[in-house]
């Protein structure tokens, strides 16, 4: 996760599988581009031990977004009892309405926000994803050959096909340009 985001999977629960963040930094950043905090927030207490229980929860969403694509493999209960505890666990951050020095009303959040309320927020946000029957079918794996994205097709007739049609979308087209060429001179090498 450097400055700009690669794509916008729709929801940030999928954000969180897409983007795992791997050191405090970094994670503070993406808890700000996802917008689960605004813009400014402090975010002293992030620390290690809040990226290991924020890869824990990625697992178990990762686990369960895709049993939704895929017949599952394993046994589902331990990853959908864990989400349920963390969106249990804690009061996702109360936002606030502040006013600025020049009159716009901006969000802000009503205390610092503490790792197992962001935790909460994210596995609602997964819980709703899971138990709202037309987001799920609108769930899609990218088709890039290399890419294991999961977003929300939200494409006018729910034909998108990649995360990111400027990424994969773009070298799966360079792919297809190169096959038609090399097959070009071959037929012209063969005549």
């Amino acid at each position: 996760m450097g400055g700009e985001r690669r794509f916008d999977p729709g929801r940030c629960c999928l954000d969180l599988m897409a983007e795992p963040p791997v050191r405090p930094e970094r994670l503070a950043r993406w808890l700000t581009a996802c917008g689960l905090v605004p813009a400014g927030t402090p975010l002293p207490a992030v620390d290690c031990r809040w990226v290991e229980r924020f890869a824990e929860l990625r697992v178990h969403i990762d686990v369960l977004v895709r049993a939704e694509l895929a017949p599952p493999a394993g046994d589902l209960a331990a990853s959908l009892h864990r989400l349920n505890a963390l969106a249990a666990e804690a009061a996702p951050p109360a936002p606030r309405a502040v006013r600025t020095d020049d009159g716009c009303l901006v969000r802000e959040l009503g205390a610092p926000p503490e790792c197992a309320a962001l935790l909460a927020a994210l596995a609602r946000d997964a819980v709703d994803l899971l138990t709202d029957p037309a987001a799920r079918a609108r769930l899609r794996q990218c088709a890039g050959d290399h890419c294991h994205r999961v977003y929300l097709d939200t494409s006018r007739g729910g034909r998108r096909r990649w995360c990111s049609s400027a990424t994969c979308g773009n070298r799966e087209r360079v792919a297809r340009h190169r096959a038609r060429v090399a097959g070009s001179r071959e037929k012209s090498r063969t005549r």
